[in-house]
């Protein structure tokens, strides 16, 4: 069993708390991204999706998993079962300082978690505590108008990674 940590980073404009809608431990938020067979090496094509509020039941044994794929090319399963409470927003002092925020740790058997791709479901609030909801991230940036506050905002040059964490 591998434990990767996804972490996130992004430029920030006038903004801060760039987290998940329901918050970093969301139920109901969905993670895309691609799975790399731990015996083979094989790269999956697609995105697989994954969130808390959906799980099966393990392949062998009792309980249940998040996530049990079968390799497309050796038939090896994998699975991978979520473990909320690690993750946290990403803030503008982060985002300043070039460093990475937590999201969500993910218990990986006989497969890996690559190439996270952000899609929708996101929220951030400004510097002046305006809050922008259930906004899209798949093209890659977010801008908009705070009106409260009287200046634009962004999210920018969006970068996730896997970091193996006990």
């Amino acid at each position: 069993m591998v434990n990767f940590l996804l972490m996130i980073t992004a430029e920030l404009e006038n903004l801060t708390n760039l987290q998940p809608q329901g918050g970093c431990d969301d139920p109901n938020f969905t993670y895309y991204f691609k799975l790399k067979c731990g015996n083979c090496g094989e790269v999956t094509q697609k995105e697989t999706c994954v969130s808390l509020n959906e799980t099966v039941p393990l392949p062998k044994g009792k309980g249940t998993t998040n996530l049990v794929q079968k390799c497309k090319f050796c038939g090896r399963e994998g699975i991978v079962l979520m473990i909320p409470g690690r993750g946290r927003p990403l803030t503008l002092k982060t985002s300043e300082s070039e460093k990475y925020a937590p999201l969500m740790v993910f218990d990986c058997r006989g497969i890996e978690p690559v190439d996270f791709a952000f899609g929708d479901g996101w929220k951030v609030e400004s510097t002046k505590g305006t809050k922008f909801d259930c906004f899209d991230l798949s093209g890659g940036e977010y801008a908009d108008y705070d009106e409260n506050g009287g200046f634009p905002i962004t999210v920018s040059n969006l970068r996730a990674t896997f970091v193996v964490v006990k």
